[in-house]
C-alpha cells in the first residue's frame, strides 16, 4: 500500500514516483513535519527497484520558499536547534544517496532549505523565471546545514558568492552556475521532465542504483583504494541477469526488457 504523508503528495506510476511538497498556503515552506515526511518517503522508496526515478516538485507553482521561519524562530528561542538540525541532515542524506535518480522540477521560489533540496538532487530542470538563492545572511543567519551540499554542487568560489551576498537569481543563472542542467519556460517543464523520464526508461534499474552508489563511493576514496571495488562491481553487473540481457539486446539490435516496463 502506498503510504500517505501530512505534507507530501506521493504518486507512483512505475517505473517512476512523483513526490510533491504540499504546503501551498505557505509556498511549501519546509517545517519539521515535511523534513520527517521526506525522510520517511525516501526510506520507503529505498529498496523499491520498481521505481527508477523520483520527481520532486512543489504544489501551487512554488518549489519551496525555504525553511518555515516561524517554526525555526520558536526552536531558536527555546534552544531546540539540535532537534531541527539532525532530522534535516538525515533527510538531505536520504535524498542525496537514494538509489533512484532524483529529479527536481523547479518553478517559483527555491530558497534556503529548498535550495538545499535541489543540491541533493541528481538532475534539476528549472523554469526560466524561477527565483533561487541563499538569503540566510540577510536574515542574520547562515545556510549551515545545507552548506556541504551547496559547495559540492556549485564549487567553493560560487558558493562564496551566493552565500555571502544572499542575492537571488533566475533559472538561466542557475543553469550557468551548474545548479540546474536545463532552464526552460514554465509551460515546457512537464514536457522536458517527460523526455528525461523516457531516457531513464532505457536504463537498467539495477545499474542505475549501482551507478548512484558508485558515484559516492569513488568520490570518497583514493584511486588505489577504490580499484578492487570498481573492478568487482563491473564483474558483478556483467554477470547479472540485467547485464546479460542488456548486452544480448545490444547484439540482437533490440530494446532491453526493462524498457517495456509500464
Amino acid at each position: 500500500m502506498t503510504p500517505t504523508y501530512e505534507t507530501l503528495a506521493l504518486s507512483l506510476t512505475p517505473p517512476f514516483a512523483h513526490v510533491t511538497l504540499n504546503r501551498p498556503a505557505v509556498k511549501n515552506a519546509m517545517n519539521t513535519q515535511m523534513v520527517l515526511d521526506l525522510t520517511a518517503c525516501f526510506e520507503w522508496l529505498h529498496s523499491n527497484r520498481d521505481i527508477r526515478a523520483v520527481v520532486l516538485s512543489g504544489a501551487g507553482g512554488t518549489f519551496c520558499a525555504g525553511g518555515d521561519i516561524k517554526e525555526m524562530a520558536l526552536a531558536f528561542q527555546s534552544d531546540q536547534t539540535d532537534t531541527f538540525a539532525a532530522p534535516l541532515d538525515t533527510m538531505l542524506r536520504r535524498v542525496n544517496e537514494a538509489p533512484q535518480v532524483v529529479i527536481a522540477r523547479v518553478e517559483g521560489a527555491a530558497l534556503g532549505g529548498g535550495f538545499g533540496l535541489i543540491c541533493v538532487s541528481d538532475m534539476v530542470i528549472v523554469s526560466d523565471d524561477a527565483r533561487m538563492g541563499l538569503p540566510e545572511v540577510r536574515l542574520g543567519l547562515v545556510p549551515a546545514l545545507i552548506s556541504p551540499y551547496v559547495i559540492q554542487r556549485i564549487g567553493f568560489t560560487r558558493a562564496r558568492e551566493l552565500m555571502l551576498t544572499g542575492r537571488r537569481f533566475d533559472g538561466q543563472a542557475a543553469k550557468t552556475y551548474g545548479i540546474a542542467q536545463e532552464a526552460v519556460p514554465t509551460d515546457q517543464l512537464d514536457g522536458r521532465i517527460a523526455s528525461l523520464l523516457d531516457e531513464l526508461r532505457q536504463c537498467s534499474p539495477n545499474a542505475l542504483a549501482a551507478c548512484k552508489q558508485l558515484l559516492f563511493t569513488v568520490s570518497r576514496q583514493a584511486l588505489d583504494e577504490s580499484l578492487d571495488y570498481r573492478a568487482r562491481l563491473l564483474t558483478e553487473l556483467r554477470r547479472s541477469p540485467e547485464g546479460q540481457e542488456g548486452m544480448l539486446a545490444f547484439v540482437e539490435k533490440r530494446s532491453a526488457s526493462w524498457t517495456r516496463t509500464s
